[in-house]
């Protein structure tokens, strides 16, 4: 019998807790080491719909890249949203754990994951981990041959589920584009490391209105970077069926699932 103790283990090993930023809150969230564990379901966010989805599919465990508990709460009564979620976890016996900043870092993590599935060779961390040439925050590579903006962003839309944001582009469509940055999640505050400045283009989410045009502003001057943005929760889901392979070699005996609900906040577009 697989136990929650078990999934705890392997997942420690996969993404240590101890690369997890400061401010993060990751690991085990709702659940008793000693249950069993027969379904793990993958999710990005946790919702009252993520949580029905995963009574539906069997699963008695969700991992979550993103913390349901990530800010504190006073009250887990059923009127708020986190409560709700937390109680029907509890009624439903199905455990939580998040592996948030932790699995963005690692080999085969978020940005990893984008940047092999773009085709990028001679990659390395945008902000290396202490001690480590290959774990860190985002990644910078090669494609293996230039190609345009537009098509790198065609690349990218075919890559990521379809969201109503679309892919947004700063840049000219038919400019000349190899070396990509790339960060999974909101990735602004690389906006000012050299290497994404050195990059011909930086593929991020989450770009703010202020640091985004200060940052083309400055690449008209300085010949940096165009800017690609994608919605934040297609960017990370595209990790879970590769966290997913991982988990069903660790773990032979569980059922791994990856759920498609889409948890992204934004329903529909008007363009003008």
């Amino acid at each position: 019998m697989t136990t929650v103790h078990d999934v705890t283990s392997v997942v420690e090993g996969l993404w240590p807790e101890r690369g997890a930023e400061d401010w993060d809150t990751v690991g085990l969230v709702v659940g008793q080491r000693s249950d069993p564990v027969t379904h793990i379901r993958l999710v990005v966010d946790v919702t009252p719909e993520i949580i029905t989805d995963a009574l539906e599919a069997g699963a008695d465990f969700i991992i979550a890249h993103h913390p349901l508990l990530l800010r504190g709460i006073t009250s887990v009564a059923e009127e708020t949203y986190k409560g709700a979620c937390v109680t029907a976890l509890i009624r439903a016996r199905i455990g939580l754990l998040a592996a948030h900043t932790n699995a963005d870092i690692v080999e085969r993590g978020v940005s990893d994951v984008l940047a092999t599935k773009l085709g990028l060779v001679e990659v390395s961390p945008i902000v290396p981990s202490l001690g480590s040439e290959s774990a860190g925050v985002g990644r910078v590579g090669n494609l293996g041959q230039a190609t345009t903006l537009g098509a790198l962003a065609r690349a990218v839309a075919n890559l990521v589920p379809a969201t109503a944001q679309g892919i947004r582009v700063s840049g000219e469509f038919a400019r000349q584009v190899r070396r990509v940055a790339i960060c999974g999640g909101a990735g602004d505050s690389l906006l000012s490391e050299a290497t994404v400045r050195e990059a011909d283009v930086f593929i991020t989410s989450d770009l703010r209105h202020h640091p985004a045009s200060e940052f083309r502003e400055w690449a008209k001057l300085n010949g940096g970077a165009a800017l690609i943005d994608v919605s934040h929760w297609a960017s990370e889901w595209v990790w879970l069926d590769t966290a997913a392979e991982q988990l069903r070699t660790a773990l032979p005996a569980v059922t791994v699932s990856v759920s498609d609900v889409r948890t992204d906040p934004w329903d529909f577009l008007v363009v003008q």
